[in-house]
């Protein structure tokens, strides 16, 4: 059997047919164009898996069920995407709405607990019962993976790690708290707080490798002039890191996973991020003798996990 995975995102709406272990056979994608109504952007969403699985050469009758993962707060229960601001969606009837153009069992969570889903079956924590996947981007998207399945809550709104405080009347968060750990690990974060030290350091490596333009200054550029020995790029990986670590180490107090899978574009620094991370991180953890401790690696599935964790859903219900 196969599964149709619908990653809805508020730029586009990318779908795959994935097989029982969790491989994209083929994908496609199309603009979400998010100004529109919602039942315009869910027939593009219906009409895109048809088409994905005409040009897969696979029956209907092979498709199992179709899986979504959006940004927001479902009730999967009842197939409804409840809140998902950056698609101006309220109380929208998902399941109902992809069930006017084809006729299989449709399942809806949100975009951090699919891709937790997702690495969990064919990524880095691939044969862990108990995980956690953390994207690191405009957010700090978190989804945990408990005995093998995602854990919502009773209110399928859980685990919104990104929103727990680490600095008390700290920096203020997009949530409308301060002090969140999304204000200070995402990479909007980092971008803000490299742009920062560039103004206040003017004679600094970032300045140079963005020719003065600090609209140009990404994730990547401070970690890049830290692997050149610049001391103002070293000083803001050290305190991201630290901001970083800090919050891992409550993942792992809370939850004791046998993985952490950090995604999104910082992960693309690879061991030079992770390997001081890990010393970071064992260094707040409170189990640090007598119990095997939490892995902390790379997410694998990168942009394809939003496709893959959402139709692994109807493999798991």
């Amino acid at each position: 059997m196969y599964y149709i995975g619908i990653d809805l995102g508020g730029t586009n709406i990318a779908v795959g047919l994935v097989d029982e272990e969790g491989k994209i056979i083929h994908k496609d994608s199309v603009p979400t164009l998010n100004e529109r109504e919602y039942p315009e952007i869910i027939k593009d969403m219906a009409m895109l898996s048809l088409k994905v699985i005409e040009d897969s050469g696979v029956s209907l009758k092979e498709v199992k069920s179709i899986g979504i993962g959006s940004p927001g707060t479902p009730n999967s229960e009842e197939g409804i995407l409840v809140y998902a601001n950056n698609l101006k969606f309220r109380n929208v009837p998902m399941r109902a709405e992809i069930q006017k153009y084809i006729d299989l069992p449709v399942y809806l969570d949100n975009d951090a607990n699919v891709a937790a889903l997702a690495e969990s079956v064919a990524g880095a924590c691939k044969g862990a019962r108990h995980s956690v996947t953390i994207t690191l981007g405009t957010g700090v998207g978190t989804g945990v993976v408990i005995d093998g399945k995602v854990y919502s809550g009773f209110n399928n709104a859980a685990a919104e790690m990104g929103h727990m405080v680490i600095v008390v009347d700290g920096e203020q968060c997009t949530c409308g708290r301060k002090g969140c750990w999304e204000a200070y690990a995402s990479a909007t974060a980092l971008i803000r707080q490299t742009k920062k030290a560039a103004v206040a350091n003017p004679d600094s490596l970032i300045n140079k490798l963005v020719a003065g333009d600090l609209s140009r200054i990404n994730a990547k550029v401070p970690f890049d002039a830290a692997r050149q020995g610049d001391r103002v790029g070293l000083q803001i990986v050290e305190e991201y890191m630290k901001y970083l670590a800090e919050g891992l180490a409550n993942v792992i107090n809370i939850f004791q996973p046998e993985i952490i899978a950090i995604g999104g574009g910082i992960s693309k620094e690879g061991e030079y991020l992770l390997a001081p991370l890990r010393k970071l991180v064992s260094e707040r953890i409170y189990t640090v003798e007598g119990v095997p401790q939490t892995r902390i690696v790379a997410a694998q599935l990168g942009n394809d996990a939003g496709i893959v964790g959402a139709a692994m859903l109807g493999k798991m219900y």
